[in-house]
């Protein structure tokens, strides 16, 4: 259905009533642009059925957000991302991926051939980075999910083949990236911190254990060593477990001379609890130091990948013809369900990171008269601290169930459908699962883009 102006601005402002908005629309309501497609570069929150093959075709999934068209149940739970939305406001084919398939686990059914599709411009895939070819989901994190994760700047190369090197000039071009880069960072960093944690802690323990059944002996310095040789010993062992190692600390503590009463549950009990606070203690103290330490970095690697999204749009997109380009920055990461499960600390680097990356692409941007730049941190945020006037009813917890592995075996909104909803009304949620938005929340964003666009003189 054709949509002129001024109903595309009132849609949207109707969404971001109290907020400030004034209607940029009046006087000429005729669509100034007629666009003759519209192509889509991007991660998840822009994937139209990268995945939807396999397992996860037949589980019913296939989009990251709840699945299918539920609107017998509520007229909100279309099944549709933004993408899907802002084609049908310009009368335009429903977009499709253009890539489809899976790199995973076979067994499970997530190894299907990469495929191609012809006239399908949805390259949006879920995982994907900037550049970095290795995103969330990807088989060489261990996923047995395999997802592709074909980074933006490979997105944007294919196309261009596809289309003879150069845009035609009247596409709507989409690209909405970054958060990955995020996401899979701080994975690393929170892998990487509990590795260090652990080693710490367990060094901590040990020390603590040995000093402890070592005291009672009649040669503490003789017993510590013959208690240190056995615990590099049981270490070294398959299957060696901090219970493994212990007992054989006591055991070799208890033949110690003048030692034996430390064989008794009664004196070693205390012993091990003290050690397991020790170990906990200095565990957590370094697993801290390692966020610190290494934060920066992470800071830093962000203000990077938005310099080449800054450079792929100037040097790929604008360069190549394609004279209207929205793009999004980076939402409000930490304000999600999964960005509040990591406490103050985290939320605090998130937004760090997020800031950076959306003042380096806003100023790498600004001054491209070809380029929209969508505000989307500004609206997410909002949303996230001030719900009521946009509609939402929770805005921290997830719609769909994405904690019991025999509703949702991925934990994931990526299978999320109706038979595997949270119970109640969770039509107007915020969240599907703990990153990814419902279709309520993505069409207050395909409404804000709109707006967007209408002001910058594109609708």
């Amino acid at each position: 259905m054709r949509q002129t102006k001024l109903a595309l601005a009132a849609m949207a402002l109707a969404v971001l009533a109290g907020c400030g908005g004034t209607d940029p629309a009046a006087g000429d309501q005729s669509v100034k642009i007629k666009y003759s497609s519209q192509v889509s570069f991007g991660d998840s929150l822009s994937d139209v059925g990268s995945y939807n093959v396999g397992t996860v075709a037949a589980l019913k999934g296939g989009k990251f957000t709840i699945n299918g068209d539920n609107t017998s149940i509520n007229a909100t739970l279309t099944g549709k991302n933004w993408t899907e939305l802002i084609a049908a406001q310009l009368s335009l084919s429903a977009p499709c991926a253009a890539v489809t398939g899976l790199d995973g686990t076979a067994s499970l059914g997530f190894s299907v051939t990469k495929t191609a599709h012809s006239g399908c411009y949805g390259y949006a895939m879920g995982g994907s980075r900037v550049t970095n070819p290795v995103g969330p989901g990807n088989k060489a994190t261990g996923s047995a999910l395999g997802a592709l994760t074909v980074p933006l700047v490979t997105q944007v190369a294919t196309h261009l083949t596809a289309v003879g090197g150069k845009f035609k000039g009247d596409e709507l071009v989409l690209v909405w990236g970054g958060a990955n880069d995020a996401l899979y960072q701080l994975t690393v960093l929170s892998t990487n911190a509990t590795a260090a944690g652990t080693t710490a802690g367990n060094a901590a323990y040990l020390q603590s254990l040995i000093s402890q059944l070592a005291a009672g002996a009649t040669s503490p310095a003789t017993a510590a060593a013959a208690i240190t040789a056995a615990v590099q010993t049981a270490a070294a062992q398959t299957g060696a477990t901090q219970t493994t190692i212990t007992q054989a600390a006591i055991g070799a503590a208890a033949v110690q001379p003048g030692n034996s009463a430390v064989a008794s549950a009664t004196v070693y009990g205390p012993m091990v609890a003290t050690a397991t606070t020790t170990g906990t203690t200095a565990g957590n103290a370094a697993g801290v130091a390692y966020v610190t330490a290494h934060s920066a970095e992470l800071v830093t690697n962000m203000g990077t990948a938005a310099t080449e999204l800054v450079a792929l749009v100037k040097t790929q997109l604008i360069a190549n013809n394609a004279n209207y380009v929205v793009v999004l920055n980076a939402p409000d990461i930490a304000n999600t369900p999964a960005g509040i499960a990591e406490g103050s600390s985290i939320q605090a680097l998130i937004n760090t990171m997020v800031s950076t990356f959306n003042t380096t692409l806003n100023t790498g941007l600004a001054s491209e008269s070809k380029v929209l730049i969508v505000d989307v941190y500004a609206v997410s945020h909002d949303q996230a601290t001030n719900p009521g006037p946009y509609g939402l009813t929770n805005v921290t917890e997830p719609a769909c169930n994405i904690t019991d592995t025999t509703k949702n075996a991925l934990g994931s909104s990526l299978v999320c459908n109706s038979t595997n909803l949270i119970s109640g009304d969770v039509s107007h949620y915020s969240y599907a699962d703990d990153l990814h938005p419902t279709p309520y929340n993505n069409l207050l964003l395909a409404r804000y883009v709109s707006k967007a666009m209408v002001t910058k003189g594109w609708l």
